[in-house]
């Protein structure tokens, strides 16, 4: 069993930048790491994910090219380092685990942190 715990939100103005963490107690080998994301009113959303063996690395179109996801695996960590925000951005950031042949799929996590809210202001 896996315990996701989310650390690292605030409130930041747009266009800069913040890191969430995300540590995973528990085995994770074989677990892929996702981020998700729900605004007001929104349905969640996937974010971007990771997987621990190999580390490949998957994103949402809206935030390719902005967002980086990475591991430590010596530690049990998993970082998000966003960059260039924008007030769309806004959300509660949700890390999740699981085994996940879709990580973009979030009914296949099966562990999810309680999140940790990002806001950004114009």
């Amino acid at each position: 069993q896996v315990q996701p715990v989310e650390s690292g939100g605030g409130l930041v103005q747009a266009g800069g930048p913040l890191r969430l963490s995300c540590a995973a107690s528990g085995r994770t080998g074989s677990y892929t790491m996702g981020w998700f994301r729900q605004a007001p009113g929104k349905a969640r959303e996937f974010v971007a994910a990771i997987r621990w063996r190999g580390g490949s690395t998957y994103y949402a179109d809206s935030v390719k090219g902005r967002f980086t996801t990475s591991r430590d695996s010596a530690k049990n960590l998993v970082y998000m380092q966003m960059n260039s925000l924008k007030p769309e951005d806004t959300a509660v950031y949700y890390c999740a685990a699981g085994w996940v042949a879709t990580p973009a799929n979030q009914n296949q996590y099966d562990y999810w942190g309680q999140g940790t809210q990002v806001t950004v202001s114009s």
